[in-house]
């Protein structure tokens, strides 16, 4: 479960295509770094992107750097919208907002749907630039236009919480639901919250858990959360301690911030109270395996 999360992260934060390997590696690297000291774009592109993702090569953000800034220069799309990832998130360089938005711009110019998604996350949340729904809603719809489902979620969130548009569940409910049917583990969560509270569609505990089942099982803490506040009030579902205390066992685990950690925490401790001791070993040993999967 966590390689294919980090896969997912990665080839989200990219929305580049990655390298393809045959089954001898070092001979496709060594093939790589022939053609980008030869000043081939995509070869640079591509040799930035195996040392960013530590698979086929030791992690190296240094080597990742250099040869994305040597195809960027070139005008490859997907180099400079790494790069300003790069930036962004400080990966072996110190955070520049600046910078990042220099990278993001160049690649959203040429139409790459991650810089795009990654500009209008920016404006959104005021990083680096004045906070300025309008701006952020642009380059999200333009990147939700060529199916990135980040943005399509990004999107759908603006129009549920009515941020640059008047509030809009209909049109949330659009962005959102093609953003989870891409696998976007943070609209299958929504999608989950809005089936379970009715918001926008009729309220329909199977489908909530569906899509909360979706999210849950690619580790969004959320999803896990409320996973539990279901099986623990018997919504949709016969009440079930054991579940409930495994996926609030779970959330606790997973959530690194406050107070959610502590209220998961809490929520077994509760449910806690009303097992015994074989349950709650039982639910613990559903968690730990569920983890292994």
């Amino acid at each position: 479960m966590k390689t294919r999360r980090f896969l997912v992260v990665v080839m989200w934060l990219f929305a580049s295509a990655a390298p393809v390997w045959g089954d001898d590696h070092a001979a496709a690297v060594s093939s790589l770094k022939t053609r980008a000291a030869q000043g081939e774009a995509e070869a640079q592109f591509a040799l930035g992107f195996i040392y960013f993702q530590g698979e086929v090569v030791p992690q190296d953000y240094a080597a990742a750097l250099k040869w994305f800034r040597l195809a960027a220069a070139q005008g490859d799309a997907g180099a400079q919208n790494n790069l300003g990832f790069m930036y962004f998130s400080g990966r072996g360089i110190p955070q520049d907002y600046a910078q990042a938005l220099k990278w993001y711009r160049l690649a959203a110019a040429q139409g790459n749907a991650g810089a795009q998604r990654s500009l209008g996350f920016m404006y959104d949340k005021g990083l680096g630039v004045p906070q300025d729904y309008a701006e952020a809603l642009t380059w999200y719809r333009l990147a939700a236009a060529q199916g990135d489902a980040g943005a399509q979620n990004n999107l759908g969130s603006m129009y549920g919480s009515g941020r640059g548009v008047p509030q809009d569940y209909a049109a949330a409910l659009t962005w959102i639901r093609r953003a989870a049917a891409q696998g976007q583990v943070g609209a299958q969560s929504k999608l989950g919250f809005m089936y379970a509270t009715g918001q926008g569609v009729p309220q329909d505990y199977a489908q909530a858990l569906k899509w909360y089942r979706l999210a849950a099982a690619q580790g969004d803490a959320i999803a896990q959360n409320n996973l539990g506040a279901i099986y623990g009030s018997g919504r949709g579902v016969p009440q079930d301690s054991v579940q409930a205390y495994k996926w609030y066992y779970l959330a606790a685990a997973t959530f690194t911030t406050n107070p959610q950690h502590d209220n998961a925490v809490k929520a077994c401790n509760s449910l806690a109270t009303r097992m015994t001791p074989a349950q709650i070993a039982e639910a613990q040993k559903l968690a730990r395996e569920w983890k292994k999967q």
